[in-house]
Formats: structure tokens, C-alpha cells, sequence
């Protein structure tokens, strides 16, 4: 630990030697340059307070890898995918670098200098770009094929034409109303200990839960008409339209505290204060907590950086979701993820399933790769504490609890049991087309159960028709984009429902004998087995009348002693927080939720309906047949397809007794999929070409011919026509062919950090590090391993060996010349390294000669160096 924290402060000083002399040296270093120049130097220390803390993150992870906190375990559930963790990086450097900007306005200003054009829009565009952040904020390219009106693109891209960036992945959560930053900018509410709110500070978070949600595991009781099903369903379905990862660095960016002991306010570190009486008597007095990674851009999914620095947008937060209720939870929300999931080697479209275990024959989620970390529950008789691998699925919170695992394993196999009978139907269609029509079909019964089963429930009947309704058609006007109140409060009501034991039950629905039930907390990463803004201002927002006074907080909150805690603690209602104060309103008639909450979740799922253009009740999403069946069809069925059970509720998310209120799985309705058969067109003579290597087609129609649209995998482009189209001579292009992608070569996003060389492998890339250093949690990055390199080990041992054949040689010449007995005394050899200065280089476009390996020998041979993260031991 001593060597890490060396490591640390070394590279901290080394950014604050670089980084903020520049404030205080002014027109010299900043405006004195070109603009492209004067930013380079902000960008590059930007990115080195960045590095730096991502990196002291990685090898506080390796040093814990074995023995995990909930914290940590949490954490890394949360972490972003690979595109998704490229942003946040790009985001955060570039908020950085716009907070060192406004540093230096207030020093200008302080100084009486006014400042120059450095302030302009062309200005910001430069640090967007330098930044990483300009190529995500650009409209997405969207395809122009007849495939464009038949499937979904994985990312939820190109959705809307006129707003290609609305429900994407890897997007800005959309703002209803704007957000309440302390600074105006970046801070949220609660960040500045000495900030008053309406003349008061805001009560401790860990304080709120004390005095008003926390009760005793005595007093919690079951819903007498719903089930367990109802929670899990909505926790389900959340991982479906949202998830805002973490910032990608578990580390404070000035100084590199570590946000897993420090409590001070560094972000992204944002820990939770304990009161004193309830601090542990070793250890820190906060509980962990990280703030959200943001969003490049406006705010505005998409739009450009516009305006002056003093209109600069305040932050957002990403999704690295698509919005839509797409089944990202099956099949992700990134083309990387997609291709880990699917089984390339199936002519059946299939999804990748465990390669050893099986429930009786059907299947169970893959183990994450390799290279993930390690983070839940070891399989039984493994030794040690080492943690085994989470299951691998479209979402990575899959393994979060048993339930949530459960739904993920049902659609699996519901996938699966789709494609193959699809397949059976019609042999001639592609697996890409086999692939691409299940998950529609899945993606549909997401969208039915959820609008059909699961809302209504929720916002009881009366709401549902003021904020949802039937459906009307699709409306291009509706912003689908998942909001950041819908997000991070309203939809996180769920939270206190959750029953503190989790019950195991056998195929009777009873409690099974040799499974007791689990604590929650037990329940946790074991595959074996907040956002504070004004509650009155969105009380308004939804057309409720605000509340002034504690007599009108009564009415609203039906337990007096619930209001009075509130109010006592946030001294004043526009204080109150809006989680806090939708989850004690009173419920509606016939729901789950209060009047707040049904307006905030019934806006968002009428707009996630609406702003779809691939809705299942769209005209042009499926034949009238196609629909029809798909009304048939529950949740129910799908337990009884592809779980062991022979009886279920006719609901599922009902509360029944057995047996009256169980139905036998025969007398279940479902979808008949003959309405998927589909035929030849007469006449054609065209019939269907092989599938391409690392590729493949789908056919659609256009202009009343039959087309085939190519795609490659991830990994691999195309080269050739990319559209086919049958005419009366046959085919009027060969098919084109998918080459492998160089991804080394990119040097404008290189895929691998600097620290690491890049090797080109066939459809993907390998990040290499040198020993004794090894990939980090985000196998793109080197950091050390602890250990001597294995040179040295070479080394050591061929020393002890001269050392001992010298010892037994001089031991033989005493005993031969003195006949002496007596025994040699060898001397200890220590050995021992200096940890070298750390300096944070400036990074120069590094081109190919940081990504190939031939170039990097290339580089060593002209006695260029590589830039490689110093080694501590």
C-alpha cells in the first residue's frame, strides 16, 4: 500500500505541476496561443487527472480482487460497457477541462481583464474534439436500406429519422424540467456542507433513511394481490430502458483519494456521512458513493456544443441503454455485446448458453468472459474465497439477485425455443433472419406484458387512462428518451417493496425443504443459488397543487408521524426530495404508487409507446395475423414453455392459491407462430446464395422485389455491394465479402490506452501488456501486477544457484585442506528497486506506431519511446 500511495501522489504531483500553474501564469500559457494550442495543454492535463485516477482505481481493484465489499461488488455491476466507458472518460475529461476554463474566466474577471475569443463556440468545439466527445455527439449514420422499416438497429439508433439520437444508447438521459446543480453547473444538491436551501442545509441522506424509510424485517408485510413477480417484472423491465453507470474511475480526479475511504466531497467521489454515535470504531466515517458517469454534449441528445462558456450546459448524465422496451436485456445494447451472445456457429439464430450446467436439459445464461471480473459467489466446493464468474446476459446487472436471474434465464430460452421452431417453419431463411424475427417477437411480448399486465397494476386504473390510454399510432413528435427523473426516483419506487427474506419455493409453490429461505443480503451476486431535485416542482410539473404547509403535507402523506419526520428534517417542503416525498404519498385506488409517481411513470411509458417506431401495434411492424397471436400470449406461457412447471396463474403477476387459482399449462393460451411461415414468391428463380464468411443476410422487399441486405460482424466490414436485389436474370450483384477490421489503426480512437500495445486478431484486437504489468478492469490498460517481472525471477534463481555451487565449492576446498566439520555462514542477498519519478507525459498523436506491433519495434529500433505507466513495487 506504501508503493501505491507513492504511485498516486507521484502522478498527482505531476498533474498539479502541469496542470494548474496554467491559472495562475494566464495570458502566458492560455490566451496567449492559438486556440487549438492553448486548449492542447488544458486537454492533455485533463486527460492526465483522468488517467491518473482510473489508473490508481484499477490497482486498488487488482489488490482486492480475491475479498470483496458489497461497495465493490455493487461497482462492479454498474460498469460500463466498452463504448459506454469510452464516453464516460471523454465526458469526464472534457468537464475537466471546462471547469479549469471557468477558473481562469473568474481569475480573468478577479483581475479586471476581459476576456478574449477563447470563450467562443469555435473555441469549444476544439476542446469537444480534443476531448473524445465531438464524435459522440454527432447525429448517428443511419442505414438506408429496406431493413431500415423491418428490424431495430441494437443500439436504438435511427428509431425517428427526424431525431436519429432519441432512445439511442449511450445518449443523455432527457430533462423534463431543468436540473438544480449547487453551482449551477456540475454540484449537485447537498455537495457544499455551507449551502442553505429556502434558509435551511438538506437533512443528511443517511439521516432520511433513519428517521422515515427504515423500519424492522417484523414489520414488513406481503402484498395480499400481487406477487413477488410484480417487483422482480419492474426491476426487469428498468434494466430494459435504463442503466446510468458510474464514473469510470473509483478515484478522486485532483489528488487520487480513494472513494471507498475518503468522505470528503471530490468527485466523483460523493460519500454518504454517518452520524457519529452510528461510525464504525475503525474505518471511515461515510459509507461509499459515487456520482453518475455524464454525457458528452448539450443535454440534447445529439446537438452540437453551442453558445459561450457562460451558457455552457450544466452536466447529464448517460444512458448506456437504448430507451426503447427493445429486450436489451436479452440481446444488449451495443454491437460488442451482441456478438458475445450469440452463437455464431447456429444456423438457428440462437443466443450462447452455459457450456456445462443444465436445469433437466434446458439451458442456462453463459458465465461472463474471462477477462471480467470476477464478482460473485464462488460455485459451491470451490476453494478459497476467490469469487467465481457472473452470468453473462444483455445487462450486467444479471446476476444482481435470483429473481432478476431467473427472468433473464426464461427469455433466453424463450429465444431460443422461438428461433428453432421459426427455423423449422422456414429452412430457407438466413440465421440472421432467424436471429433478427424471434428477438422482434421478444421484444413484442416485453412491450405487451409490460403496457398490458404490468402498468395497469402499478398506476392503478384511473391513472393509466389520464397518463397512458390506448394506443393511438405512432406519433414522431414523442421524445421516447428515458427521463432522468423517471430514472433515478420515480421508477425506483420499487426499492421499498422488496421483501427482506427471499423465500424458495419447490414446484408446489411451497417453501422447500432443503433450500431455507435468504436474507437479501445474502440473496446478492450469487448466481448460484438518487437523485435529489425539489418534490413540489415536479408535483407542479405533473399539474398537482404544490404543498406549502405541513397540514397540506398531511393530506398527501396519510401517516402524520411520516410527515412530520419529513418535515422536521427538511425544514422546509421545497426541500423535500422527490424519491423521498412520491414514495409516502398515499396510493391510488387499485395501485402501487401515489399521484406523483403515476403521472412520472405514465408519462414516460406513454412516451416510450408512442415515440416508437417499431411498436408491436404499429401497422407496419407485423401482419394483422402476427398481432393477433401475439395477443394471445403471457407470461404465464412463457413460464409454462420453458420452466418445469405444469401449473401457473393464469396472471403472473397475480397473488393465487394453490390449486384453485392454478391453471394446468395446457389450458394457458399462447401464440400459434404459423402465422411466421412464409413462402417462396412464385416464380422466383433467384432462390438464396451461401452466407457470407464472418456475415450474413436478411431479405426484405422493395419496390415488390425480393432483396438481400449483407451485414458483418462486429469486427469485420464490408467490401462489395451491400444490397442484392433479384431480378429476372437472377441476382444483379455477387455477393460481397467481410473483411477483417484493423483496429490498431485507428489513431484517432485508439483502442487500446497508451500504456499497452495493441495486436490485431482476427474480428477483434487484443490489448498486451509488458511483465510484469497486466491488463486492468478495462482490458485496456496496463497497470502492475505487484510482482517481480519474470526476468527477473530468471535471474534470482540462476544467482542462488552460482551462489550455492559457489558455497559448495569453497565448503569442499575447507573440508579437503582443513578436514574441519564446521559449517558455512552465507550472507543474505537482498534485492531491491527504486520506484522511479512519475510524470504525466504529454500524450502526441500517437498514429499507428502506438497500435501495431511491427511499428512499435519500428519505434524502438529509430530510439523512440513508448509511453508506459511507471511500475511501483
Amino acid at each position: 500500500m506504501r508503493a501505491l500511495a507513492v504511485l498516486a501522489a507521484a502522478l498527482a504531483m505531476a498533474c498539479t505541476d502541469a496542470f494548474f500553474p496554467f491559472i495562475s501564469r494566464g495570458k502566458e500559457l492560455l490566451w496567449g496561443k492559438p486556440a487549438e494550442s492553448r486548449i492542447a495543454s488544458i486537454l492533455e492535463e485533463s486527460k492526465c487527472l483522468v488517467d491518473t485516477a482510473m489508473y490508481a482505481t484499477m490497482q486498488r481493484n487488482l489488490k482486492k480482487r480475491e475479498i470483496l465489499s458489497p461497495a465493490q461488488l455493487l461497482s462492479f455491476s454498474k460498469l460500463p460497457e466498452p463504448t459506454s466507458g469510452a464516453i464516460a472518460r471523454a465526458a469526464e475529461i472534457m468537464e475537466t477541462s471546462i471547469q479549469a476554463m471557468k477558473r481562469k474566466v473568474s481569475l480573468e474577471t478577479q483581475q479586471s481583464r476581459h476576456p478574449t475569443d477563447a470563450l467562443s463556440e469555435d473555441l469549444l468545439s476544439v476542446v469537444a474534439n480534443m476531448s473524445g466527445c465531438l464524435a459522440y455527439m454527432l447525429p448517428p449514420k443511419c442505414p438506408n436500406t429496406c431493413l431500415a422499416n423491418k428490424y431495430r438497429l441494437i443500439t436504438g439508433a435511427c428509431n425517428n429519422r427526424d431525431h436519429p439520437s432519441w432512445g439511442a444508447a449511450n445518449t443523455a438521459l432527457a430533462r423534463w424540467l431543468p436540473p438544480v446543480y449547487e453551482d449551477g453547473f456540475s454540484q449537485p444538491r447537498g455537495w457544499n456542507p455551507g449551502f442553505l436551501h429556502h434558509g435551511f442545509p438538506l437533512p443528511p441522506v443517511r439521516e432520511v433513511t433513519r428517521q422515515v424509510i427504515q423500519v424492522s424485517n417484523e414489520v414488513v408485510t406481503d402484498d395480499d394481490h400481487y406477487s413477488d413477480l410484480l417487483i422482480a417484472w419492474g426491476q426487469y423491465i428498468d434494466h430494459d430502458i435504463a442503466f446510468t453507470p458510474q464514473s469510470t474511475s473509483k478515484a478522486a480526479f485532483a489528488g487520487g483519494a480513494d472513494c471507498q475511504v475518503t468522505c470528503e466531497n471530490q468527485n466523483p467521489c460523493f460519500p454518504i456521512q454517518l452520524r457519529e454515535e452510528a461510525r464504525p470504531a475503525a474505518g471511515p466515517a461515510c459509507l461509499p458513493f459515487y456520482r453518475s458517469a455524464a454525457a458528452c454534449g448539450t443535454g440534447e441528445p445529439g446537438a452540437p456544443f453551442l453558445g459561450n462558456l457562460s451558457e455552457a450546459p450544466p452536466r447529464q448524465q448517460v444512458n448506456g441503454l437504448t430507451s426503447f422496451l427493445d429486450a436489451s436485456t436479452v440481446y444488449g445494447g451495443s454491437p460488442g455485446l451482441e456478438r458475445q451472445l450469440r452463437n455464431w456457429t447456429s444456423a438457428e439464430g440462437l443466443l450462447r448458453v452455459h457450456a456445462r450446467h443444465r436445469d433437466s436439459g434446458r439451458a442456462y445464461l453463459p458465465f461472463a468472459p474471462p477477462r471480467a471480473p470476477a464478482a460473485c459467489a464462488p460455485e459451491p466446493g470451490a476453494p478459497g474465497a476467490a469469487r467465481g464468474p457472473c452470468f453473462l446476459a444483455g445487462d450486467g446487472r444479471a446476476s444482481e439477485v435470483p429473481a432478476l436471474t431467473a427472468l433473464h434465464t426464461l427469455w433466453l430460452r424463450e429465444h431460443n425455443r422461438l428461433a428453432a421452431a421459426l427455423k423449422a417453419l422456414n429452412a430457407h431463411w438466413s440465421a440472421d433472419t432467424v436471429y433478427q424475427e424471434a428477438r422482434k417477437v421478444v421484444g413484442a411480448l416485453h412491450q405487451i406484458v409490460t403496457l398490458r399486465d404490468y402498468v395497469p397494476k402499478i398506476l392503478g386504473p384511473e391513472a393509466f387512462r389520464q397518463y397512458v390510454g390506448p394506443y393511438e399510432g405512432y406519433d414522431p413528435t414523442a421524445n421516447p428518451t428515458v427521463s432522468n427523473v423517471f430514472s433515478t426516483a420515480a421508477f425506483r419506487f420499487g426499492h421499498a417493496t422488496i421483501h427482506p427474506r427471499v423465500r424458495r419455493l419447490d414446484a408446489d409453490f411451497q417453501e422447500h425443504p432443503d433450500l431455507p429461505a435468504l436474507w437479501l443480503h445474502e440473496a446478492f451476486f450469487s448466481p448460484w443459488t438518487l437523485l435529489r431535485g425539489g418534490y413540489n416542482a415536479w408535483r407542479e410539473f405533473c399539474g398537482l397543487p404544490r404543498l406549502e404547509t405541513a397540514a397540506d403535507l398531511r393530506v398527501a402523506i396519510a401517516s402524520r408521524s411520516v410527515a412530520a419526520k419529513i418535515l422536521g428534517l427538511y425544514k422546509h417542503p421545497d426541500n423535500i426530495d422527490v424519491w423521498l416525498g412520491g414514495l409516502a404519498e398515499n396510493f391510488l385506488p387499485g395501485a402501487r404508487t401515489g399521484p406523483l409517481f403515476a403521472c412520472l411513470i405514465g408519462k414516460q411509458m406513454k412516451a416510450l409507446r408512442d415515440g416508437d417506431w417499431f411498436w408491436w401495434e404499429n401497422s407496419h411492424v407485423f401482419t394483422d395475423a402476427q398481432r393477433r397471436e401475439l395477443e394471445k400470449h403471457s407470461l404465464s406461457r412463457v413460464i409454462c414453455d420453458n420452466t418445469g412447471l405444469t401449473r401457473v396463474p393464469v396472471d403472473a403477476f397475480q397473488v393465487g392459491k394453490l390449486p384453485e387459482d392454478f391453471q394446468p399449462c395446457d389450458s394457458i393460451p399462447g401464440m400459434s407462430l404459423e402465422a411466421w411461415r412464409e413462402a417462396f414468391p412464385p416464380g422466383d428463380k433467384c432462390g438464396f446464395p451461401e452466407s457470407v464468411e464472418n456475415g450474413d443476410f436478411v431479405h426484405c422487399e422493395e419496390s415488390g422485389r425480393r432483396v438481400l441486405v449483407y451485414t458483418c460482424r462486429h469486427g469485420y466490414e464490408l467490401q462489395g455491394q451491400e444490397q442484392l436485389t433479384c431480378t429476372p436474370e437472377g441476382w444483379d450483384f455477387q455477393p460481397p465479402r467481410c473483411k477483417d477490421v484493423n483496429e490498431c489503426a485507428n489513431s484517432a480512437q485508439p483502442p487500446c490506452h497508451a500504456s499497452a500495445r495493441c495486436r490485431n486478431t482476427k474480428g477483434s484486437f487484443r490489448c498486451l501488456c509488458e511483465d510484469p504489468y497486466e491488463l486492468g478492469d478495462d482490458g485496456r490498460t496496463c497497470i502492475d501486477s505487484r510482482s517481480l517481472p519474470r526476468a527477473s525471477w530468471v535471474s534470482i534463481s540462476l544467482a542462488a544457484l552460482l551462489i550455492g555451487g559457489l558455497a559448495g565449492l569453497t565448503w569442499t576446498v575447507i573440508c579437503r585442506w582443513t578436514g574441519a566439520g564446521t559449517k558455512a555462514t552465507l550472507p543474505i542477498v537482498e534485492t531491491g528497486s527504486v520506484t522511479p519519478q512519475l510524470r504525466c507525459r504529454k500524450r502526441r498523436a500517437m498514429g499507428t506506431a502506438q497500435a501495431q506491433d511491427s511499428e512499435q519495434d519500428s519505434a524502438r529500433k529509430e530510439g523512440r519511446g513508448t509511453h508506459r505507466l511507471p511500475r511501483a513495487l
